[in-house]
């Protein structure tokens, strides 16, 4: 029984406690959160420990992992501070915001064989993997092209999107990550464009773009299509597709139920996307606790990691830059 412990009793972090609760292979040690009330609602309901502090999380003895849903900005140091104690980690994305901090982070922890998972929970799908072994298995022939939609239902708080870092370090990131997952190979080379259709005058004074779309070429020559919007009237628009000489893999949005309406009306009349991630992705985000678990119990090192974060970091930095510049950006150049 691998005993994990949640820092951050945010919407993420509350997610991921009734996850870890729920598998038969774990159990969650407690819980922990700068903002009281928020952790103590969460102990209270599950029945765990709510601790004083991340320090008390790290020495203690009844913890045997930890999982990261704290703010962004604490997310390098409390990697550090687990590795330095040997617990296993399971941290959300982004690493940082910054890629000095992730490089730092980097040195700091290298050498290190204390297994980093790091959240990317697309991978996680079972239609997006789905697509990645249609693949990896050859169905497709040689692949290339993959594209990947990802718009959502509406415009986070303006305070959010103020400190999230801009769209392709919050929002393209997964999809960043998606690209090298269904590929298997890294990205070279990076041409970015942005608008500001839905928030204009926030987007502005945030230097941020709400509307973007992105061509990545891989090592290889391969091509990925991506095209991000953070509103989209109809819900929670999450598409993955792969083109090869030998055929195509769809991974096709999810609905509350796939029952359709035929009248003299209309023809096909579905069930509204679902609306929110947690519920679109629930569960993926059960089986990433899965693979974590799996993981480490095996004394193996998950298979999205710490690079993968930086990575896709890289990748932000290299569309922000393309778009600033006008040009396709080698991502040798952030690197």
């Amino acid at each position: 029984m691998l005993n994990i412990a949640v820092l951050g009793c945010g919407r993420i972090g509350r997610m991921h406690a009734d996850n870890i609760a729920a598998h038969p292979d774990a159990a969650l040690a407690g819980v922990y959160d700068i903002h009281a009330p928020a952790a103590d609602e969460v102990s209270q309901k599950l029945e765990v420990k709510n601790f004083a502090s991340a320090e008390e999380i790290m020495a203690s003895k009844e913890v045997d992992a930890v999982l990261i849903a704290t703010s962004t900005a604490t997310h390098a140091d409390l990697i550090e501070a687990a590795v330095a104690v040997g617990k296993p980690i399971l941290c959300e994305k982004p690493i940082d915001l910054s890629l000095d901090r992730v490089n730092l982070c980097a040195q700091r922890i290298a050498g290190s064989d204390v297994p980093i998972m790091l959240g990317f929970v697309r991978r996680f799908d079972p239609g997006h993997r789905a697509v990645r072994n249609a693949i990896a298995e050859g169905k497709l022939g040689d692949l290339r092209q993959v594209i990947i939609s990802s718009r959502d239902p509406a415009i986070a708080p303006d305070a959010y999107i103020e400190a999230s870092g801009g769209i392709f370090r919050d929002m393209t990131i997964h999809d960043f990550d998606m690209a090298r997952f269904q590929t298997g190979e890294d990205i070279a080379e990076v041409f970015a464009t942005g608008s500001r259709f839905v928030a204009p005058a926030l987007m502005e004074r945030c230097g941020d773009y709400d509307t973007i779309s992105v061509i990545l070429r891989t090592v290889s020559g391969k091509q990925v299509l991506i095209n991000n919007s953070r509103e989209a009237a109809y819900g929670h628009d999450q598409r993955v597709e792969a083109f090869g000489g030998a055929g195509m893999a769809i991974s096709e949005n999810r609905r509350n139920h796939m029952a359709t309406v035929h009248t003299a009306a209309g023809t096909n009349l579905g069930a509204p996307l679902q609306h929110f991630f947690i519920d679109r992705y629930a569960e993926a985000f059960a089986n990433e606790i899965g693979a974590f678990v799996t993981a480490v119990e095996n004394k193996a090192q998950p298979e999205v990691g710490f690079e993968d974060g930086r990575q896709a970091l890289i990748i932000a930095e290299a569309a922000f830059k393309s778009i600033a510049e006008g040009r396709a950006v080698k991502v040798e150049e952030i690197a």
